[in-house]
């Protein structure tokens, strides 16, 4: 074969690869519903991380919130606020501290936003009732300590009365002297 004959067989073997590479524009466009049906919604997201994460236990709950925290995303915020709200242990005001940035925002994604104000709502209540809680074995402890007062002071009492009833006896069993 000829050099030109050659060049001839090497452009058409290009031209004909570059056909192939393209796809003509009369196909349309892969629909966007396939794409996102492959990828999570972050709802879809964060009911499996739910899921998961409900099992385990208070250590471990706690590393997996450390875990999220070291992540700068709303969505990792929202996992860690979900793993401390599931510990007894943890404070509300972290809690708080988490979902706080992400309930405030106008452009957050509305699950993230859906889920972040009810992490908010929930520690909130979470909150009241623990300081209700407090508040109330004070109060108990108060009125324990009142009963125990009460208590004494009847004991006291009673005995008064015993001694005074004693006395009464003592007189009434002595003889009145005649004069």
């Amino acid at each position: 074969m000829s050099a030109a004959g050659t060049c001839v067989a090497f452009l058409a073997v290009i031209g004909l690869a570059a056909c192939a590479t393209f796809e003509p524009l009369s196909q349309p466009p892969a629909p966007a519903s396939v794409a996102t049906a492959t990828s999570k919604s972050s709802a879809e997201e964060l009911i499996a991380y739910l899921a998961r994460i409900r099992g385990m236990g208070e250590g471990a709950l706690a590393a997996e919130a450390a875990r999220q925290k070291r992540e700068a995303s709303d969505l990792a915020r929202v996992k860690a606020a979900l793993a401390l709200s599931l510990t007894a242990q943890s404070e509300e005001g972290d809690i708080l501290a988490l979902v706080e940035a992400p309930a405030r925002k106008e452009n957050i994604d509305a699950d993230v936003l859906a889920v972040a104000s009810f992490v908010q709502a929930l520690a909130t209540e979470r909150r009241r009732l623990k300081e209700s809680a407090a508040a109330t074995a004070v109060r108990l402890r108060d009125e324990r300590r009142a009963h125990e007062a009460q208590k004494q002071r009847a004991e006291t009492l009673q005995q008064k009365l015993d001694a005074l009833t004693e006395l009464e006896k003592s007189l009434s069993d002595r003889q009145v002297p005649s004069r």
